[in-house]
Parts: C-alpha cells; sequence; structure tokens
C-alpha cells in the first residue's frame, strides 16, 4: 500500500502536536479543522478548552477577572494540550507572547505561525463582537499595536505560513508542504 505524503507528516511528527499562532482573524481555527481533517488528526481550539474550564465564555473571563487572570489560564491549559493532545492545537491571539507557552512549544510540538497582513484581519474580525481585545474606541489602532507587539514574537514559530484572501484549503495546502520540508529537514541527521 502506497504511503500518502499527509502519512508521511503525521508519521515524521512522532506524536506531537502542531500549534498554530497568529492574530486573531488569521483562520487558525477554521484552517486548523481542515488541517486536522486532512491529516487524519484531531483537532482542539485552545480558546473552547479555557471556556469549560472556566464554565463562561473568553470575553465574560476578560470582563469578570481581567486579562492577566485570562492569560494565566490561557497558558495552564495550553500546557495541558501540549502535553496530551497530539493532533491539531489552535491558540488564542495572544497565547504565544508567553514565554512558558513557547518553551514548551519548542519541546513538545511543531509550531506554525498564521500570518496576516492588517487589511485581511481588520476585514475578518470587524464582521464579530466577541473579540474584547478590540472593544475599544480605535480598534484600527488598537489591532495595529497587537501586531506591532505580536509578530516579532510569532515569528519564533518553527514555520510560518502566509494567509490570503483565498479558500482555506490554499492555505492547508501551503501548510502541509511547509511541514513535510520542516519535517524532512529536521529528520536528517
Amino acid at each position: 500500500m502506497l504511503r500518502s505524503a499527509n502519512d508521511e507528516i503525521v508519521e515524521l511528527l512522532a506524536g506531537r502536536p502542531i500549534l498554530l499562532v497568529g492574530m486573531m482573524g488569521a483562520g487558525k481555527t477554521t484552517v486548523g479543522r481542515r488541517l486536522a481533517a486532512r491529516l487524519g488528526l484531531d483537532f482542539v481550539d485552545s480558546d473552547a478548552e479555557i471556556e469549560t474550564a472556566a464554565g463562561m465564555p473568553v470575553p465574560d473571563i476578560f470582563s469578570t477577572h481581567g486579562e492577566d487572570e485570562f492569560r494565566a489560564g490561557e497558558t495552564r491549559v495550553i500546557a495541558r494540550l501540549l502535553r496530551e493532545h497530539k493532533g491539531i492545537i489552535a491558540t488564542g491571539g495572544g497565547a504565544f507572547m508567553s514565554a512558558e507557552t513557547r518553551a514548551l512549544a519548542k519541546q513538545l510540538a511543531v509550531s506554525i505561525w498564521i500570518k496576516a497582513e492588517f487589511e485581511l484581519l481588520f476585514s475578518r474580525v470587524s464582521r464579530r463582537s466577541n473579540r474584547p481585545l478590540l472593544k475599544t474606541p480605535d480598534p484600527r489602532g488598537t489591532l495595529q499595536a497587537l501586531i506591532d507587539a505580536r509578530y516579532p514574537t510569532y515569528a519564533l514559530a518553527d514555520i510560518t505560513i502566509t494567509s490570503r484572501d483565498v479558500p482555506h484549503d490554499a492555505v492547508v495546502d501551503d501548510i502541509l508542504q511547509a511541514l513535510d520540508t520542516f519535517l524532512k529537514a529536521e529528520s536528517r541527521p
């Protein structure tokens, strides 16, 4: 029986999860679900896991407990997922800013930054009202400030993929190709 390129990727992962990082609106959840389906792996969204653990939606955690408490819980939940989950993990936009999360990801996972330009992100996040960090008098300025602060840290991910205004499967194809290249290079002596 012939092995597919996707089977080879899963084999080269050797049980390590794939951690998707990037800004809100980059497509981590949508692309992550499709990537998981293509690789035959499980998918989990860290924000959904945080909501389950806290018993409330992310915006309510922010308003009730503040961002610092949310980030502490996020770090704990992602640490658990990195140790226990063997599939695709989509994270919230600020998750990779945690040095603890980055170190654990480097040790236990393959991290992929889904990078997107400002206008694409803004057009996507403007369609939803569940973005607590953008509930400001100047959401465009806030998003730009977040990009400026976060992109240098996101660049520490193992792989960078550019999200474009194309079907999500095209971004999944880009990820699969980059993963194949990265994992084969990593496995060479």
